[in-house]
């Protein structure tokens, strides 16, 4: 499919763009503070819950509680696609690899979502972005048979965290398609509090059952405060925007930009290490989606799709 009729300009949406990019890469700096006092489903789920709350009151200022209750039952679905399930496999993940090694995992998201969008929606996938996809899953291939582990970290269960976070960026290449398909016309403020109800809801019982024994420090509750209104309530609101404005494909894409901000955070923050082989698929994994996703084109190409 070309671009939809509520398709923007670039201008329109590059600066939503890059401050989401720089959101969701804070988001797994924040996600490894919480998750090593919390546990994974703990964080999860109080990141969901408070986002929900954070929202809440914007959605009901804003009249839009009409729209969520008219599409209050996709909204939900996508919550726990969309969040509940990535959210739980990432907290666990950053516990076992490096923050900068999991966001870059996470540039995997437009790969899948042009292969899901191309069988569940249609979308025209030509031989260059075939191209594309063949040599970002070689990308990923790659990183993942030298993943590192990160100081401190066990890496013994590094293989298992990939696997987490592959299992988390499926999820949200099925989550972008399914809100295009029975999402459509709905605000994205509503979107986004229907999809964070519907996330708290899935994970309120794990939360509680994997309360920490013991209570967490001002540390940790400041992660959690952040990441929920930061990466989670704002975020989303942006990316759901950028759904409508942008289209799926060009959405995901703010994957391969979150990486560079995530590493930077992960090097300041926490000393993590960048190692050239990372940083090698890294540019591999980026270069295959910039070209599965349309973002780079042939002249000819670019004639055919305008």
């Amino acid at each position: 499919m070309s671009a939809t009729p509520t398709t923007k300009p670039v201008s329109a949406w590059i600066g939503e763009f890059i401050l989401l990019s720089a959101l969701w890469g804070a988001s797994f700096l924040f996600m490894r503070m919480g998750a090593s006092e919390f546990g994974p489903l703990p964080t999860a789920g109080l990141r969901v819950l408070l986002a929900t709350v954070f929202l809440w009151p914007i959605l009901l200022h804003q009249g839009q509680w009409p729209a969520l209750r008219q599409h209050w039952k996709p909204a939900l679905l996508s919550g726990l696609v969309n969040s509940a399930i990535p959210f739980a496999l990432y907290s666990w993940a950053v516990l076992h690899i490096t923050t900068g090694l999991a966001s870059i995992l996470n540039a995997t998201v437009p790969l899948f979502g042009a292969l899901v969008a191309w069988v569940w929606l249609g979308d025209r996938i030509n031989r260059l972005r075939w191209l594309g996809l063949g040599i970002g899953f070689v990308g990923v291939a790659l990183l993942a048979w030298r993943a590192p582990g990160g100081a401190g970290i066990k890496s013994d269960d590094a293989p298992w965290a990939i696997a987490a976070c592959l299992g988390a960026t499926t999820c949200y290449a099925l989550a972008a398609s399914f809100a295009r398909r029975y999402l459509v016309g709905a605000p994205p403020l509503a979107t986004a509090t229907g999809s964070q109800l519907g996330a708290a809801l899935g994970l309120f019982v794990p939360m509680i059952w994997f309360w920490p024994a013991v209570l967490p420090g001002p540390r940790a509750w400041a992660a959690i405060i952040a990441i929920a209104i930061l990466c989670t309530g704002i975020a989303y609101i942006l990316y759901f925007r950028l759904i409508a404005h942008a289209g799926p494909s060009r959405a995901l894409a703010v994957t391969f930009m979150a990486p560079v901000f995530a590493v930077f955070y992960g090097v300041v923050f926490l000393n993590e290490a960048i190692t050239p082989w990372m940083v090698g698929c890294a540019v591999v994994i980026v270069g295959g989606t910039l070209l599965s996703t349309g973002l780079i084109r042939t002249r000819q190409d670019g004639k055919n799709t305008a």
